[in-house]
């Protein structure tokens, strides 16, 4: 497919302002014949005639070149499950290609680049050598150190500053961990309240709940994921230990995570039968990975 669709919006737009190629070659100065030409992608314009015919048909240069710096959701989406699905049947480097290509193309399009970024980190274990998915993940890592510092976006700059912090922790590089986050992550309150408030206010009141409900559920995902980390910092307390346990277990029971988020507790179930492992409790060790197996 070609990059530049100048001749195909050449004559969308003419046909749309019903002129005829004689008509916008004498605007422009130009032959009939190479007006034509244009339209066929055989030649392209003089860059000095760009402003002009935007400037004829009421768009923006970008326009017509046809190019398309940003994406929408939807064709993001589609490029990270296409590229997700090749993971699994093309052989690595050749997927890292296609990335390539895209992340060329839509350089400014940050929402697409932290999804490939995204898409680097769930993969990067494919490369074929550790050295290799070394170098991938750090070009994950870069790709979201140029999101945090680049976007207009406050959240996706957020989320971007995480995931390098959570690349470099794989790398081994905790210092630099350190030096991003500072030594404590900034403390700020979560913006469902407010939102729901102003929902409520609005009279729509299943909206209100709705973000109360997003929100309660990112919150709870959050606990766990503490709660997992933490159960492997009881080394030398066996009593703590579970009961940081009994508090997860009774947190996941509450929620039904089993049901709604069997992915957090996978991980959860694993850390605690290693826990009990390591503490010669082979009975609790062997329940919990039942449990892990069973759900798996």
């Amino acid at each position: 497919m070609k990059e530049i669709r100048l001749g195909s919006v050449i004559i969308k737009n003419r046909h749309k302002r019903g002129i005829t190629q004689d008509e916008l070659a004498a605007y422009l100065g130009v032959s009939k014949a190479a007006v034509s030409k244009w339209e066929t992608a055989m030649t392209y314009p003089d860059i000095t005639l760009l402003p002009r015919l935007a400037a004829y048909f009421d768009i923006s240069i970008d326009e017509l070149m046809g190019y398309e710096p940003q994406l929408d959701k939807m064709e993001i989406r589609k490029y990270y499950f296409q590229f997700a699905e090749e993971f699994s049947i093309l052989s690595f480097e050749e997927v890292l290609e296609h990335c390539h290509e895209i992340i060329k193309k839509y350089h400014s399009c940050y929402p697409l680049l932290f999804h490939m970024g995204i898409l680097l980190v769930n993969h990067f274990m494919l490369a074929g050598s550790h050295e290799r998915s070394e170098q991938v993940l750090e070009e994950a890592r870069e790709l979201f150190n140029r999101i945090k510092t680049e976007t207009d976006d406050p959240k996706l700059g957020k989320e971007s500053l995480q995931l390098e912090a959570y690349c470099l922790l794989i790398l081994k590089r905790p210092e630099e961990v350190l030096g991003l986050l500072g030594e404590y992550m900034p403390m700020s309150g979560p913006e469902e309240p407010i939102l729901a408030s102003a929902y409520q206010l609005l009279g729509n009141y299943s909206e209100a709940k709705k973000i109360l409900q997003i929100g309660l559920y990112k919150e709870v995902v959050s606990i766990c994921n503490i709660l997992s980390s933490y159960m492997n910092f009881c080394e030398d307390d066996q009593e703590e230990f579970a009961q940081i346990c009994r508090r997860f277990l009774a947190f996941a029971d509450t929620f039904h995570l089993d049901t709604l988020h069997p992915g957090i507790m996978l991980p959860g179930y694993l850390v605690i039968a290693q826990g009990w492992a390591k503490r010669k409790n082979m009975e609790k060790t062997l329940e919990f990975l039942e449990k892990y197996t069973e759900l798996a």
